[in-house]
């Protein structure tokens, strides 16, 4: 099956080009949102509540702020999914104090062993300055390579810019 890379700045249109062409690819499964974001505060609690709204009923969600390939794994025959997004996740990695590049590395070969569709949705977070802290260094450098190594297995790749998408691979 085909897995999907979809890449873009901040509110560039990103998810919203994967749940459409998830939905576009719906066999009859069940539509799967594997969401890596966390309600930490007010504001993160009521995006939340919006993505769910804006999604519907025809989607079902799968909350998976660390553990990413429990949720791949659980996957039934015949599910089109989405996971949004890899950065949040990276970032519950490094809170948690993981080991980043393993976890990058099984998430990729899991990608790779992937039978459903698949779109990975991912902040570019490298084509701006170079931050001036240690931890968004290590952070954009880790999303770099993930990005890297995703789009090297993925079947597609795609940048969104200001909601358009433009076909990378």
């Amino acid at each position: 099956m085909a897995v999907t890379l979809v890449l873009g700045g901040a509110r560039s249109g990103k998810s919203s080009f994967a749940q459409a062409q998830a939905e576009a690819a719906g066999q009859g499964g069940r539509l799967v949102m594997i969401a890596t974001g966390q309600a930490l505060d007010e504001e993160m609690r009521q995006r939340i509540e919006q993505h769910r709204a804006e999604r519907g009923e025809a989607w079902v969600t799968v909350e998976a702020p660390v553990d990413l390939l429990a949720a791949l794994g659980a996957l039934r025959r015949g599910d089109v999914a989405v996971v949004d997004c890899l950065t949040l996740w990276l970032t519950n990695l490094m809170l948690a104090d993981m080991d980043l590049e393993a976890a990058a590395g099984a998430l990729v070969a899991a990608v790779q062993a992937m039978q459903n569709p698949l779109w990975l949705v991912s902040n570019e977070v490298g084509l701006g300055i170079v931050p001036e802290n240690t931890m968004a260094r290590r952070f954009r450098d880790a999303a770099g390579r993930l990005h890297r190594q995703l789009a090297a297995v993925a079947d597609h790749v795609v940048l969104v810019v200001a909601g358009l998408p433009v076909v990378v691979k």
